[in-house]
């Protein structure tokens, strides 16, 4: 079984950090997104991944702790560093990266935010357990703090395309998600469709040439009751 990889952003409050409410603005987070410990890579994507939206729509502030879950390449895990707190342009001194079983993540506790991007559907391939998705929700709900928010991005799958779309097209559909979630206890907060593409007929594998890179996606938010 692949390694369960997130990190956790632990950083503490700067000082000269702007305060950022749930209604800030998507331009309060410019300083973030101009951050040295961000690669030019990282900046090239911004535009299309809407990263200040998607700062804004997960409610992220200065101090606060974060687990990204799979992490991927590191872009977001950069951002949120920058976004939270100090760093080292070297090092990301404010984020301890995690390992663990895919279906028994070992975060630890009173995190502010749980954030996924693009991979929650790989919780239902059929190499793991059909209760992956399950435990992790589990987790992630013992791992968050009293109304702490747990913020999934994935790749859109046309309704009624069932339980196979997650293996077969790497897409899952948000309906799915809203219920396997709000199973484990969290409540609907917010969606957005921010990253929705309207020429993308979502029956096609995201790694297909034809759409690759041009996904519609959805950003669901729910909370952990106070």
């Amino acid at each position: 079984m692949r390694p369960f990889l997130s990190v956790l952003i632990a950083a503490a409050l700067a000082a000269t950090a702007p305060v950022v409410s749930a209604q800030t603005a998507p331009g309060a987070y410019e300083a973030a997104l101009a951050s040295p410990i961000r690669t030019t890579e990282d900046r090239a994507r911004d535009a299309a991944r809407h990263a200040a939206d998607t700062l804004a729509f997960s409610e992220v502030k200065p101090g606060q702790k974060i687990g990204d879950m799979i992490i991927g390449g590191g872009y977001f895990t950069r951002l949120f560093s920058a976004a939270v707190g100090p760093a080292a342009a070297a090092a990301l001194d404010n984020a301890d990266a995690i390992s663990s079983p895919i279906g028994a993540p070992e975060w630890p506790e009173d995190l502010d935010l749980i954030f996924t991007a693009q991979n929650y559907h790989d919780l239902h391939l059929k190499p793991f357990a059909a209760d992956t998705a399950a435990r992790v929700n589990a987790a992630a709900y013992r791992a968050l703090k009293p109304g702490g928010l747990y913020v999934i991005i994935d790749h859109d799958a046309a309704a009624g395309a069932g339980t196979e779309a997650p293996d077969s097209l790497h897409r899952i559909e948000a309906d799915q998600v809203r219920r396997e979630v709000e199973a484990a206890g969290f409540v609907m907060d917010g969606s957005s469709d921010l990253l929705a593409h309207a020429d993308d007929p979502r029956t096609a594998n995201v790694f297909d040439p034809s759409i690759r890179g041009k996904t519609s996606q959805f950003m669901l938010r729910f909370r952990k009751p106070a």
